[in-house]
């Protein structure tokens, strides 16, 4: 069967379709029901199903015979370390950590959250959760404590997991300082905090609260994976909205464990006993779909790197781990690799080493420029594809449907819609629009499985923010089109929130902390294009009139205060002093005209603006 035929039975058959797919998983009980509609728009998948996450993971490939295969290689050339555990070794650590969850009073529905860096005991933490059913919510290390103290207050967790440090190039970063921050800043308090101690770093424990992770581990004992509901939520992971107020995707056990299954071979082309390296971190989505579960779903061996594409040691690093644990699928965001060819523009690292297990390149989580696509292409002659997803739904839209009919790429575009997703490019009134015409990229209902199932603790919200934009889709909140051969290409986001290096920040969120600077008037934040990044912000401010700072000042203060409640993650290094913001005359501020500047591309002046000169005043900016 052909990709146009897989995908038309998808849509027009999708409870048939979805059911065989489930059949590839491990069920404690098989589902009878495959689809439930809700009153919300969307619905339930298997809803009368009964697996168990860690289960499906873990335990199925030892039954399955693979115990004695790499389930897990620890790359970190930040410490010099490498270590592999088999599948029936992270078996036996999961099922000891959970027993020390439990013993600390964590049970199924209890949240859990995980701020560590890249290190095994992280992947450990995660299967552990699910074994026992609690929900875990990953927050990257990159975050300041007010943003995990957001994420407590939100997600409310039992118990906080974390690390002694974190290692970013040959900077040691102390965890347990801003966890602390964190808990003092957070209204909520967990009632323990378990800290996993490395050697570069010793953590003081808190008495009465901190524990020390090796010692409840070691006094544990191994636990069976719990039977769950498929519909029951396995993780919270939060992502940026445009109000600056996280949203915490939730995720369900049953859904994501058949469509992350169903995936990995659709979309990556792999096989139980593949070595794939999904190069991201396990605070972002990639790193719960392609480092942790859908690799081990599909009985493959997965990297875990900590280390940077770049400067650890040197550009020659990617190929490196490919050449020494014989990668065959490798998956990172563009930034990875204009990093690479930035330092490495021929490609002279390459040659050093022997890449022949790699069966392909795999890009996502930012647009895939061309020139970036044509190096990759040159210089290692493989197959380079683009998908297209967001951690809303967990796994691609669009892809080039390998396992099921390999197409023919076209720089920028991420080739055509997964089966499940019916992709629809609309106006602003929902109408269809044409070939080559530019507007809103749109899924119609219903999701297919593994995608978001609500907004943790606010369905309203799910339902304002995905469904009620346009009644019968969930918006992307991305723009683009179709060509004549049903490519879609994806040009960006319409809302507030930017892509830095893949990560998905708000503006709107760095706007309040800029706004909250005493000698700030008025300001706002754009993304701007960026070379090696695909965008940054940046910050166009008023001061008050009573303001004496300089801008060197201003602009020193206000990186800090955006480093400080957002983190380093949102690479805010530009603020511009100016004397007017171009606005409407009813107000609102014309962000996009200010991209389209920054940008230096060409724009139409509106007739809604309330002075045309200001426009010319800010490009004056940019070219400073």
């Amino acid at each position: 069967m052909g990709y146009h035929e897989e995908f038309r039975r998808s849509i027009d058959h999708p409870e048939a379709f979805w059911r065989e797919q489930a059949g590839h998983i491990d069920w404690m009980q098989p589902p009878g029901t495959i689809w439930r509609p809700l009153d919300n728009g969307h619905g339930e998948w298997f809803p009368d199903g009964m697996l168990n996450t860690s289960d499906v993971a873990l335990d199925a490939n030892i039954r399955a015979g693979r115990g004695d295969q790499n389930a897990l290689v620890y790359d970190s050339p930040v410490t010099g370390q490498t270590r592999s555990l088999t599948y029936n070794q992270l078996t036996d650590q999961v099922a000891r950590f959970a027993g020390a969850l439990l013993a600390q009073g964590v049970v199924k529905g209890d949240r859990v959250i995980i701020y560590m860096p890249m290190i095994p005991e992280a992947v450990v933490a995660m299967l552990a959760c699910a074994r026992i059913g609690a929900i875990h919510s990953v927050v990257f290390g990159g975050f300041a404590s007010r943003e995990l103290a957001v994420r407590i207050d939100d997600a409310t967790p039992k118990v906080i997991l974390t690390a002694s440090c974190g290692i970013e190039v040959n900077k040691v970063i102390p965890y347990k300082p801003l966890v602390d921050k964190a808990i003092e800043l957070a209204a909520h308090k967990p009632v323990c905090c378990v800290v996993y101690q490395r050697p570069q770093v010793t953590a003081e424990l808190m008495p009465g609260r901190d524990v020390d992770w090796q010692d409840i581990y070691e006094k544990s004992a191994p636990v069976d994976p719990v039977p769950l509901k498929a519909t029951d939520p396995l993780y919270i992971l939060y992502t940026s909205g445009t109000t600056g107020k996280p949203k915490g995707v939730v995720r369900d056990n049953g859904g994501h464990a058949v469509a992350l299954r169903y995936s990995m071979s659709l979309v990556y082309g792999a096989k139980a006993g593949d070595v794939f390296w999904a190069a991201s971190d396990v605070g972002w989505v990639v790193g719960h779909s392609y480092i942790v579960y859908g690799p081990l779903f599909a009985g493959c061996t997965t990297i875990l790197y900590e280390g940077k594409p770049v400067k650890t040691p040197d550009a020659g690093a990617i190929w490196r781990v490919c050449q020494d644990h014989g990668v065959n699928q490798f998956f990172t965001a563009p930034t990875a690799f204009r990093a690479v060819r930035k330092e490495d523009p021929e490609a002279d690292q390459l040659a050093r080493y022997d890449i022949s297990s790699l069966k392909r390149l795999l890009l996502a989580g930012e647009r895939l420029d061309p020139p970036t696509y044509d190096w990759l292409r040159e210089h290692t002659g493989l197959p380079v594809l683009d998908h297209w997803w967001q951690t809303e739904t967990g796994w691609a839209m669009c892809c080039n449907p390998i396992g099921v009919e390999p197409m023919p790429t076209k720089p920028g575009s991420a080739t055509v819609p997964a089966p499940g997703f019916n992709v629809q490019i609309v106006d602003h009134q929902g109408r269809q629009l044409g070939h080559g015409e530019q507007g809103q990229v749109v899924v119609r209902l219903p999701l297919p499985p593994g995608c978001m199932t609500t907004v943790w603790g606010n369905d309203e919200r799910f339902i304002h923010t995905y469904f009620d934009p346009l009644s019968g889709f969930y918006s992307s909140g991305d723009g683009g089109f179709v060509d004549e051969d049903g490519y879609v290409f994806i040009m960006g986001r319409t809302d507030d929130v930017i892509n830095v290096a893949g990560h998905r920040l708000s503006t709107g969120e760095m706007e309040e902390v800029i706004a909250a600077h005493p000698a700030v008037a008025e300001c706002c934040v754009v993304g701007a294009r960026d070379e090696l990044r695909g965008q940054t912000p940046i910050g166009l401010v008023l001061v008050k009139d009573s303001a004496t700072i300089t801008q060197d000042e201003l602009e020193e203060e206000l990186i800090e205060m955006v480093r400080d409640r957002i983190g380093a993650v949102a690479c805010f290094r530009r603020a511009i002093i100016t004397d007017r913001l171009p606005k409407t005359r009813s107000g609102k501020i014309l962000r996009r005209i200010i991209r389209q500047i920054a940008d230096r591309e060409e724009y139409s002046v509106p007739s809604t603006i309330d002075d045309p000169t200001i426009l010319e005043d800010i490009k004056t900016h940019f070219q400073q």
